[in-house]
């Protein structure tokens, strides 16, 4: 136990646009595959969910969740916003959280190219027909070899992903969620249309990284056209689940456009797909993605990778490099992590096997039996 554990910053409350934090400690929005086959939520993941704000989280992200019926669901037994029982379903698990103490987010989510669905038959779509890097994940339902070459999307397309990610987010909403993040990290369909050699259009969503940020940007629009005063956050990353080396080819000039062009976002959320935040956040100058993303949206930013490591957590929030600190793996492993920094506790260290989606919601379960609750 030491003092800097016991004052550590991310223990002060924060408020976040409408949402009022106990502390700054969010869980990252990690993919389970735990709803039913239809993608209706259940009691298991309302329970998973409920442990993180029984353990003291300020703030909880879902897994990501599928926008629309037609494209946009990446993996079997992903949950979705799009049916009536989904929202049912979501309505537990939100119940759950509020009733713990934690406000909630739900993150909205299209796969575009990188659908597992395409081992099964279904037609993928992308921003160009551009077959995407790296293999499929066999872990999450892929049959595994390289990914196939998906559709490019036309206008058609792209109006209906854009009218998928409103309707979920209004469903969200129905649902009690606190807020939506639009996910727009990771290498899914959003980041395909912001990444150079994924998107080889020659309209208004290709070419320039002001045009390839447009969707993006246009959904943000639309969903605060459509909710008014709910909060909407964007998830950026630079790094992919198919591609862990992948940074803005501009560096900070791109980001600088990017970032412009979200200032409607309620916050910008800066992944790190599993890697740490000074290996992935750290731009050529010498300043780091997630400062810049403050100073040029004027948003509040949370940062992710490796937070659980507390030094660096700290040195992130009293370096003005972030306002929240999202954990994945930390999370994981301590469910009840913000309590542990507040009396000093170790945290228990990560078993790799959690990252497993078959592993689904143990770790909820091992916590309850340690907390005896």
């Amino acid at each position: 136990m030491t003092s800097t554990e016991l004052t550590h910053p991310a223990l002060e409350p924060y408020t976040l646009d409408t949402l009022a934090l106990r502390n700054r400690f969010a869980v990252a929005p990690m993919s389970r595959i735990s709803a039913t086959p239809d993608g209706t939520p259940t009691e298991q993941m309302a329970d998973y969910y409920r442990a993180y704000a029984v353990g003291g989280f300020g703030l909880i992200i879902t897994e990501g969740i599928y926008s629309d019926a037609t494209h946009s669901q990446s993996y079997f037994n992903q949950p979705g916003l799009v049916t009536a029982a989904h929202v049912a379903g979501w309505r537990r698990v939100v119940d759950a959280v509020h009733a713990a103490g934690a406000p909630i987010v739900a993150q909205l989510m299209h796969a575009g190219a990188i659908s597992q669905g395409n081992a099964y038959g279904f037609e993928t779509i992308g921003p160009s027909a551009v077959r995407p890097r790296g293999q499929m994940m066999v872990d999450y339902g892929g049959a595994g070899g390289p990914w196939s070459a998906p559709r490019e999307m036309t206008a058609a397309d792209i109006d209906t992903a854009v009218a998928g990610f409103v309707a979920a987010a209004e469903n969200a909403r129905a649902a009690g969620f606190d807020g939506v993040e639009i996910h727009g990290a990771n290498g899914y369909l959003l980041d395909q249309f912001l990444t150079d050699y994924t998107n080889r259009r020659t309209d208004e969503y290709g070419g320039t990284v002001g045009n390839r940020i447009r969707l993006t940007a246009r959904v943000l629009h639309e969903i605060r056209n459509a909710l008014d005063d709910f909060p909407v956050g964007v998830r950026l990353s630079q790094t992919k689940v198919n591609d862990f080396t992948y940074r803005w080819p501009g560096g900070e000039a791109d980001a600088r456009t990017i970032f412009a062009a979200l200032t409607e976002a309620s916050y910008l959320h800066i992944a790190s797909e599993g890697r740490d935040f000074l290996e992935t956040a750290t731009l050529p100058s010498g300043t780091t993605v997630t400062k810049l993303a403050r100073e040029v949206s004027g948003r509040p930013v949370i940062a992710n990778g490796g937070m659980h490591q507390l030094p660096q957590a700290a040195a992130v929030l009293t370096g003005a490099h972030a306002d929240v600190l999202s954990l994945g793996t930390g999370a994981l492993a301590n469910p009840d992590l913000p309590r542990r920094v507040e009396t000093g506790a170790a945290l228990a260290p990560f078993d790799r096997e959690m990252l497993h989606p078959m592993a689904t919601l143990d770790c909820a379960a091992a916590w309850r039996e340690r907390s005896g609750e």
